[in-house]
């Protein structure tokens, strides 16, 4: 009787999360086309659609909708939709609830790696540029889990986040002055606060087809994942290659972050808030949570992205200040709830 309501909840779930999915996706789409229209030009939605069936490359608005807002709005979904996978994975192997790649000195690092790479290498091309931030990310991130399991307790949630901000301004000061000694203080201020604005189709091209590798990945490993975040000593008896899984999570997690910084900067808090709200929505099985989790993430961003550019028009917020806004309660009340693990 048992395993019969068992399997009913789960099979609910699943239709509470393909339900969840197919919204989410409606929503995306809508608020993917409201981006498009809006900003310090307005334009029409007829004007829109007749850039997509009619372009005209010596109409402005078709060219501003095409080459400008197109790749910006596709820019913000893709890297909402990595970083909510990157941080759903984190924190399900490592059982971490403020895992985030922001936290974890992931986006610092690769912001570093990116910053000596536009400085020291001359006309690096963008896939150098992504490789640079690859690298950087996991340097970031074992120095924030080296560091962390140097104080006794083990590597507990607010001891990597501790070490997490300890390891990230100490990143994020040699990247200023490496910006200052090379005289490209804007151009890092841009990954330092994060926005979306100026992406093209070339970087897209590189870009997407990573990011869809890694959260296709993410997804692969997301019933192994569920397990490993039973314990691993039940993830052992079920049989479970628990090496082999982190390690695969860890690259996926590398892949996503320093893929996400080199396309729209250091944005915190996207993988800590949206795995919460999608476990929130369809339970602990990771299966579900980490597509959920993927659709939520874009929307966010490219709704977040909207704010950008409409509340203080004609100029622009960063994206990452506005995420800030939502990240920061949420963090402080799981580092309450952590406060006896300290």
């Amino acid at each position: 009787m048992e395993r019969k309501n068992d399997g009913k909840l789960r099979r609910n779930r699943g239709y509470k999360a393909f339900l969840l999915m197919v919204a989410g996706g409606l929503f995306l789409l809508f608020f993917m086309v409201l981006s498009i229209m809006v900003g310090a030009a307005k334009i029409p939605l007829s004007t829109v659609g007749d850039a997509f069936l009619h372009f005209d490359g010596e109409n402005m608005k078709h060219l501003m909708v095409i080459d400008l807002r197109l790749p910006r709005v596709i820019s913000a979904a893709v890297t909402g939709a990595a970083l909510a996978a990157a941080g759903a994975v984190m924190q399900g192997m490592t059982r971490n609830p403020l895992a985030d790649s922001g936290l974890m000195g992931l986006n610092s690092g690769a912001a570093l790696a990116m910053a000596i790479c536009l400085a020291y290498v001359n006309k690096a091309a963008y896939s150098q540029i992504i490789l640079s931030a690859f690298i950087g990310a996991g340097a970031g991130a074992l120095a924030v889990y080296g560091i962390s399991s140097l104080v006794p307790g083990g590597n507990k949630p607010m001891k990597l986040v501790l070490s997490g901000a300890a390891v990230s301004t100490f990143l994020v000061a040699v990247s200023q002055a490496i910006a200052i000694g090379n005289k490209m203080t804007q151009n890092l201020n841009f990954w330092t606060m994060g926005s979306v604005t100026g992406n093209s189709w070339n970087q897209l091209k590189v870009a997407v087809p990573v990011m869809g590798s890694g959260i296709l990945i993410a997804i692969l490993l997301s019933r192994r994942i569920s397990i490993l975040n039973m314990g691993e000593e039940v993830a052992l008896g079920l049989g479970v290659r628990i090496a082999f899984v982190k390690t695969a999570g860890t690259l996926v997690v590398v892949l996503l972050a320093g893929t996400s910084v080199a396309l729209a900067g250091s944005i915190t808090f996207v993988g800590m808030l949206i795995p919460h709200f999608a476990r929130y929505l369809v339970g602990p099985d990771y299966r579900l949570i980490i597509p959920l989790s993927t659709i939520l993430g874009a929307l966010l961003l490219v709704v977040a992205d909207i704010g950008a550019k409409t509340l203080s028009a004609p100029g622009e917020l960063p994206i990452g200040a506005l995420i800030s806004l939502l990240g920061v309660p949420v963090f402080l009340y799981f580092a309450r709830r952590q406060k006896g693990e300290l």
